[in-house]
Formats: structure tokens, C-alpha cells, sequence
């Protein structure tokens, strides 16, 4: 293969990972937000899929700009050092610095501690609310009792009687089914799962 069709197809190689990682960056981003968790799935894939997905798209698209600069070594050489001149020396120097510079900030957080924090005893309630309260607009017809009660941590009967629901429905029945069995619309739903929150977030107030 020529040098220029080699080029040609590591470039193109390059340009397609660069659209499917912005692709799936934008959809981790608004299509399947943080929160959305495993009750919200795009052909079939949860949230956590896709960012596997995006990683390895990264990970094959710094192997390919890694033959890109292996294939243009000799150019980025040749414009690095330039003419030899009194200042070619600095320009070196400074290049290499510059790689350095860059190489300890892209591996600094890979290599540096997590930290944890530990709320308030009395903000933990309140924040394990807030956090509830992402749920509510990710609910759909596909889910079952048993999974909105498992996400608000609260038992099935609750839900039920918060839902206005006889008690006696199996937990894996599908909100979808409600509308036609009980009249009560996804809308509805979330509404009265919204009540549900509020009413434990103050219950939890001091």
C-alpha cells in the first residue's frame, strides 16, 4: 500500500471514531443522563453499556492517532528541529518539556487518590431524597412495581396504596398496564410518585 492511501485510511479510521465518540459522548450526556441507570435502556443498552461502548471507541481512537504519529514521526521531527540554528537547541528543549508537561497532567488523575465524603448524619436523609428524586421523570411503562419500589426504596404496598392501587396486584405487573386496567396514566403516576417523595423528604426535616 502506498504511503498515501495508508495515510488516507488512517485518516478516515480516525474521523469515524471521532463521530461515533462524540456520538456516545452526547448521548451519556442528555439521551441516558446520570441517574438513569438500568430502567432506561437505547436498543436494548442501559447507560453503562454505552460508556463501556465509549471507552473502548477512545481506547481505538488513541490507538489510531498513535499510528498517525508513528506514520508522520519523521515530519513532526523535522518540524520540531527545523533548520539548525542558535535557537534550534530551545525549540527541542521546549518540545520536549511541552510532552512532558502533557504526559504528567493527562496520567495525574489516573494516578492521584478518590476521595470520599461522608454527609452529616442529618444529610444523608435529605440527600438520599434528592436522589430519588432524579427517578420520578425516568419512570416508564416498561417498568414493573417491583422496579420503581426497589428505585424509591420502598416497599411494594406503599407504592400501592401511594398509587391507589388495590394491594393485591403482583409486583411484576408493568406500569403500562395500569392505564388499561385502572385508568391511571404514566402522568399520573409520576405524580403521585413525586407526592411520595416530598411527603419523606419533610418527614425527614428537623
Amino acid at each position: 500500500m502506498k504511503q498515501v492511501q495508508r495515510n488516507f485510511v488512517v485518516d478516515l479510521a480516525a474521523f469515524v471514531a471521532f463521530v461515533l465518540l462524540t456520538t456516545t459522548g452526547v448521548l451519556l450526556r442528555y439521551i441516558l443522563p446520570p441517574g438513569s441507570g438500568r430502567f432506561t435502556t437505547l436498543w436494548g443498552l442501559d447507560r453503562h453499556t454505552w460508556g463501556q461502548i465509549h471507552f473502548w471507541i477512545a481506547l481505538i481512537l488513541l490507538g489510531i492517532l498513535a499510528i498517525h504519529l508513528v506514520l508522520h514521526w519523521k515530519w513532526i521531527v523535522c518540524m520540531v528541529k527545523g533548520r539548525p540554528t542558535e535557537g534550534s537547541g530551545w525549540r527541542m528543549a521546549l518540545a520536549v518539556v511541552g510532552l512532558i508537561g502533557l504526559l504528567g497532567l493527562a496520567v495525574a488523575p489516573l494516578l492521584s487518590p478518590v476521595e470520599r465524603k461522608e454527609l452529616p448524619a442529618g444529610q444523608r436523609g435529605v440527600a438520599a431524597t434528592e436522589q430519588r428524586e432524579t427517578v420520578v421523570p425516568l419512570v416508564t411503562g416498561a417498568m414493573r412495581l417491583e422496579d420503581v419500589a426497589r428505585r424509591l426504596e420502598v416497599p411494594v404496598p406503599t407504592l400501592l396504596r401511594t398509587l391507589g392501587l388495590p394491594e393485591d396486584i403482583p409486583p411484576e405487573t408493568r406500569l403500562s398496564q395500569l392505564r388499561r386496567r385502572y385508568g391511571l396514566t404514566l402522568r399520573e403516576v409520576r405524580r403521585r410518585l413525586q407526592t411520595l417523595i416530598t411527603t419523606r423528604a419533610d418527614s425527614l426535616k428537623p
